[in-house]
């Protein structure tokens, strides 16, 4: 029997699994195998990019990122673009630009030691006993049982856990992100934020890596997903952008919290961190923050004891639900064609899109 499963092996799961490994016995479990030596680029579809909330979080864990996670240039500026009047302005912004796959190792590597970690295995169902969940899992072409008195979900935008745990509560907007890595000779040092009516409602991106540049979008779900990506990159290389051979292409689901519909947090035996509860930025899609905000506040909820915690976990999240809620608030100044043309032609309110709204995509 352990104290708590958690079903995620990404940055929500393991900061959490890292701040009660000292207090509870826990079992991490993932689909993949964090501790093998292959790469992991198959893995994440992710811009790399950690924002300051990001930043200012890893420093309260005392945490420092190792130089082999960075990856050059270092980002201090976003271009932000619109394709359809072509109107474009520039915004000071910091941002840590690393490679994504090496951060995960990091992360697990802090933690893989202190807990029981079950890789390559996937969560099927659970059913709640009276002080306990029994969950059933499947690895290798086995199903096999194991108990736990909490089980916290960490799986992502499609969470297996909450659509199981929470059926009433699994109303999301997801959107399908796409993104390739092309060979450039001589990338632009900035990330750009890009706006298209015809391409998606949400937004497009282009991150320089060493000698590629990634390109990518949060597309609606649908049969024209790739028209439109393709769309995208024709528009880039009118624009200027020199896209050479295409070296790797990965699509995953990103969720969009457009109403507190879409936030769950979990109850009484089961709790969800991260984007599998709807904590990330429906702004920006910028997950990374909420990822290390969701455990901290679930651990701080848990250290008090597994008596009670969702109602501490619920209190503590009332901060996320606030944020994330305020930020749909201000997205028609993104995401209405009249107003973010209105801010790009004349200027006013780029400090406040500069530092709360363009944040980087780093699902």
């Amino acid at each position: 029997m352990y104290d708590i499963a958690v079903i995620g092996a990404g940055p929500a799961g393991t900061t959490l699994a890292r701040l009660l490994n000292e207090k509870y016995k826990i079992l991490l479990i993932d689909k993949h195998n964090y501790g093998q030596s292959s790469p992991a680029h198959d893995r994440k579809c992710c811009g790399g990019l950690l924002a300051p909330d990001a930043q200012k979080l890893l420093s309260q864990f005392g945490l420092g990122l190792p130089k082999d996670i960075l990856v050059s240039p270092q980002i201090f500026v976003v271009r932000t673009m619109d394709l359809k009047s072509g109107r474009e302005r520039f915004y000071q912004r910091h941002y840590i630009n690393l490679n994504r796959e090496k951060l995960d190792a990091w992360l697990f590597s802090l933690t893989a030691d202190a807990v029981s970690y079950l890789p390559d295995t996937l969560f099927k169902s659970c059913e709640r006993k009276s002080d306990y969940v029994e969950l059933e899992l499947w690895s290798r072409g086995q199903s096999f049982k194991e108990k736990a008195r909490v089980l916290v979900g960490a799986d992502g935008a499609r969470s297996r856990v909450r659509k199981v745990c929470f059926p009433h509560k699994n109303r999301q907007k997801l959107y399908f992100s796409l993104q390739e890595w092309f060979e450039v000779q001589k990338p632009a040092p900035y990330f750009s934020a890009v706006f298209d009516p015809a391409i998606t409602d949400f937004y497009a991106w282009t991150i320089p890596k060493e000698e590629h540049l990634l390109v990518g979008a949060a597309l609606e779900r649908g049969s024209a997903i790739h028209a439109k990506f393709s769309l995208l990159k024709e528009k880039l290389e009118h624009y200027g952008y020199r896209l050479g051979r295409s070296v790797r292409k990965r699509g995953a689901f990103v969720q969009r919290p457009v109403s507190g519909r879409c936030l769950c947090g979990g109850g009484r035996h089961a709790a969800l961190v991260g984007e599998a509860a709807g904590w990330i930025s429906p702004s920006s899609a910028e997950g990374l923050s909420y990822a290390f905000k969701s455990a901290l506040y679930l651990a701080r909820a848990l250290w008090q004891g597994l008596e009670g915690f969702h109602a501490r976990y619920k209190k503590q999240c009332a901060r996320l639900r606030r944020n994330i809620l305020l930020k749909n608030l201000k997205s028609p100044f993104m995401y209405n064609y009249h107003l973010r043309n209105l801010i790009l032609r004349t200027g006013i309110g780029h400090v406040e899109l500069a530092g709360r709204g363009f944040d980087e995509h780093s699902k």
